[in-house]
Parts: C-alpha cells; structure tokens; sequence
C-alpha cells in the first residue's frame, strides 16, 4: 500500500481562513441567537448543574483524542490501512470510555449529594462516544484541507442541535435541554464525517499504525490532560465550595469571554496546523508565516478587549437579561484576558507543525500550575470575581512564558524582536482601556443599546486612529486583498 501524500493547497493560511470565517461567524450567529433564547427560559442553576458534568465529560474527552488527530494531520506518510487501523482502535476506545463515564456518573451524584447526575452521566456519555469516534474522520478532512465541508457541518449541526435544545427548554425539560444537544451535536458531525470519508472498522487492526503516531500524539495528550485540570479546576472548586447559582453566573461570563477567542481566532487557527505542517523541517518558515498572522489576530484583539471590558453591563444584560446581573462583575475581570487569550490560543498549531510537541507538554505543566493558583487565591477571597481578576492576571503573565519558549526555544530566533513586532498594538490597548475607564466614569447614558452603540462607536473612533497613526490598518488591507 503506498503511502498517501497529501499535495500542498496553494491557498495560504489567510485565503483558508475566510472558508472557515463564513461558518464560523454563521455559527456565531445562530449560537447567539439560541443561547440568548435559552438564558431566558432557562435558569443560572440549570446551566450550573450542566456545568458541573461537562467538566468531567471533558475530562473523559481528553482520554478520548490522546493527540491522535493531529497526530494524522502531522504524519504526511500514513497509508489508507493505517487510517483504517487507528479508525479501529478508535471505536474500541469510544466504547470503553463511553461505559465508563456511564459509571462514574454513580459517585459523582454521590459527591453533590445530587442522584440528577445520574441520568444525565448517562445521557452524555453517549455524546463521549460519538466524539471519540469522529476524531479520525475530523482529522482526514483537516488533513486534506476540505475546510467547505468541515465548515458547512458545523453551520448544521449548531442548526439542528440549537433549535432542538430550544424545543425541549420550551416544553419545560430544564438542564435536559443543554444535555441532549450535546448529544444531537456530537451524532449530526460523525454521521456527517464519516460519510465524507468513509473509513473502515476492522476487527482485527495492525498496532504497528499506532506506533507511527505515538510520540507525537503523546506529549500531545500529555499537554491536554493538564491542560483539562487547569482549565476546569475553577468549576471544579467553584461547585464544591459555592453554591450553583455562583457557578452558573461564573460559567456564563467566562464562556462569553471565550466567544471573541473561539470565533476570531478560531477562524484562523484550524487551519495553521493543517497547512503550516507542510513547512514542518522550515521554522523559519513557520515564523514568517506565523507572524503575518499573530498580526491579524493582535489587531482584533485590542478592538475587542476594550470594548468588552468598557461595556460589560451593557453586554451581559443585552445578550442574557437581567436576571444574569451578578455574572456582570466576573465578565468585566475576564474581559482584560482577551487579547492575551487570541494570541496564545494560536500557539498549539504552531508548536504542533514544528513537531515540538514535547515542549508543548512542558509549557503546559506550568502554565497549568499557574492557573491553578490564580484560581486558590481567589477562592481564598471567597468570591467568583477574585477568582476572575485572578485568572485575568494569570493568563496575561502565561502570554509572556508561552511565547519566550515558543520563539526563543521551539523557533529559534530572539523573543525581544518577537516583541518588538507587538509592542504598537500593547501600548494602543492599554490606552483604549484607560481612556474607555475615564469615558464610562463621566458618561451616563441612558437605554442600554444605546448605551452600547455609543461604547462601541468611541472604542471604534480610537481604533481607526490608531489604525492610520501607526499604519498598521496596512495588515488588514492585505487581509481584505486576499
């Protein structure tokens, strides 16, 4: 069996991007759309006990990927019959995982004092399993750069599960709701995956494919595994020794933190990974090209982080009603992390396409470590918004951690120029920020989307002269001509 060798797309990182842009931002739409329908039939202790669970399904979910899928997309020589035997091995594991996280569910109630994990362990233990078995097909079309399908099937599949989970809020099924469009979500991208790609089940698999990966994949599963701890201990903690209305508001404003981060910079960062990996043994390469985009990524970022720091009322009562005022304060903390947040989140495909996924693992350990204690501190305090100014500051010290090994040490060329190529756009943000604070301390503007139009049009006044005085508007230029 020959080996199958991907050809390199002509298109560039950019070019790719805007594929993945437009169902990006059309899920962006839909997602916010349903969620706003949601919060307001819904209540801050259903997304709480929901909450709750989903850190342990991740946590599941971890076990789940163990790196494989980049795995595939990095290894340019797997034949057909090795995508075939670690398809295999795949559903094996979707199994075991799944009658595993249906057993746990039994001593979680127990720890929360609470049998409704019960039912709902189970019920999501079946979506456990259908994402394990989507990781080959979802690598293959990655690999392959087919980013119209992946991205069509993601617009369906927020489609389908989005308006179900409405259905079922509506008829008065609470946290069910979140629960089974989990599961629809996780059956609508497998089906879908898998008749595009069409991989086969063997009884019997080679282990010898696995081999072909497992280096790889493990420093990867490695940096996933701590990074789960890190990134869910505050849910974790937070559940325990608060109550679940306390969780629900936290989870709520640090997942709306999350949305300029999962729908900005993930339009660009699935397919860093796929296309830089073809540059794998040129970093300097990877750099050049890295840049370019760090640049578009940093440009969006100090328009966002202000923005939503300065109208953080506005946006909270807008998007979820008033009834999700408490989740305000944490919002506002959280918001400071945005622009560091676009910038690292981009940083996994990088160290993925350099095959430096050992150092990947590394990085991950401390910045786990310093997630965690950001997140003690703040529970020292007693209050979910010390523990969001805490995790502001940490993921803004990690900035500077992450990307001194990744230059420095995976890519080789000097962190202080690294800098230097960022340095307008820092200080530009922190100058928004503070004029953005004075503005909100003298301006009482009444209405609330007035009131966020008014924020939004001011940031945006700031921004474009910005924009023209550095001349950096010359990078989203190059952007647009694309």
């Amino acid at each position: 069996m020959k080996p199958i060798h991907i050809k390199s797309d002509s298109s560039s990182i950019k070019q790719a991007a805007i594929i993945n842009a437009v169902s990006k931002y059309a899920t962006v739409i839909i997602n916010l759309i349903l969620t706003a329908i949601l919060a307001r039939i819904l209540t801050p202790e259903d997304y709480g006990i929901v909450a709750v669970t989903t850190v342990f399904t991740n946590f599941f979910g971890v076990f789940a990927d163990m790196g494989i899928g980049t795995a595939i997309i990095q290894n340019k020589e797997l034949t057909k019959d090795d995508i075939n035997n670690i398809f295999s091995f795949t559903i094996r594991q979707g199994v075991v995982l799944m009658f595993c996280f249906a057993g746990f569910s039994i001593p979680l109630s127990a720890f929360y004092e609470n049998s409704v994990y019960i039912p709902i362990g189970i019920l999501l233990a079946g979506s456990l399993f259908f994402g394990t078995v989507n990781m080959v097909p979802n690598a293959i079309l990655m690999k392959e750069k087919k980013f119209i399908n992946v991205g069509l099937r993601t617009i369906v599949a927020a489609i389908l599960s989005g308006g179900f989970a409405v259905f079922l809020a509506y008829i008065g099924l609470g946290y069910y709701a979140l629960v089974l469009q989990s599961l629809l979500s996780g059956i609508v991208l497998f089906v879908w995956n898998y008749c595009s790609t069409k991989p086969k089940f063997k009884w019997r698999y080679g282990k010898e494919s696995l081999n072909k990966v497992r280096r790889f994949s493990s420093f990867q599963f490695g940096f996933n595994f701590i990074n789960y701890f890190a990134r869910n201990s505050d849910n974790l903690l937070i559940s325990k020794f608060m109550d679940e209305a306390a969780l629900g508001y936290y989870d709520k404003a640090y997942k709306l933190m999350l949305y300029p981060i999962n729908y900005l910079t993930n339009v660009i960062t699935p397919v860093m990974h796929p296309i830089l990996s073809d540059y794998q043994d040129d970093k300097v390469v990877i750099y050049k090209k890295y840049i370019s985009v760090l640049k578009i990524l940093s440009l969006l970022g100090i328009f966002i982080t202000p923005f939503c720091y300065n109208a953080s009322d506005e946006i909270i009562l807008i998007v979820f009603g008033s009834q999700w005022a408490n989740a305000i304060p944490c919002f506002r903390y959280m918001s400071l992390a945005i622009w560091a947040q676009m910038l690292l989140s981009s940083t996994g495909s990088v160290f993925q396409s350099a095959g430096r996924t050992d150092t990947m693992f590394k990085s991950g350990i401390i910045t786990s470590i310093m997630t965690v204690s950001a997140i003690l501190l703040g529970l020292i305090e007693g209050s979910t918004v010390a523990v969001a100014r805490n995790i502001a500051i940490s993921y803004n010290l990690q900035f500077v951690f992450m990307y001194y090994l990744l230059i420095k040490k995976v890519l080789g060329f000097e962190f202080i120029d690294f800098l230097k190529e960022l340095l307008p756009d820092i200080i530009a943000l922190s100058i928004m920020l503070c004029l953005g604070m004075c503005a909100s301390n003298y301006l009482k503007i009444e209405g609330l989307l007035f009131s966020a139009i008014i924020k939004c049009v001011m940031t945006g006044v700031i921004y474009i002269c910005y924009l023209l005085i550095s001349k950096r508007y010359r990078v989203l230029l190059k952007l647009f001509n694309r």
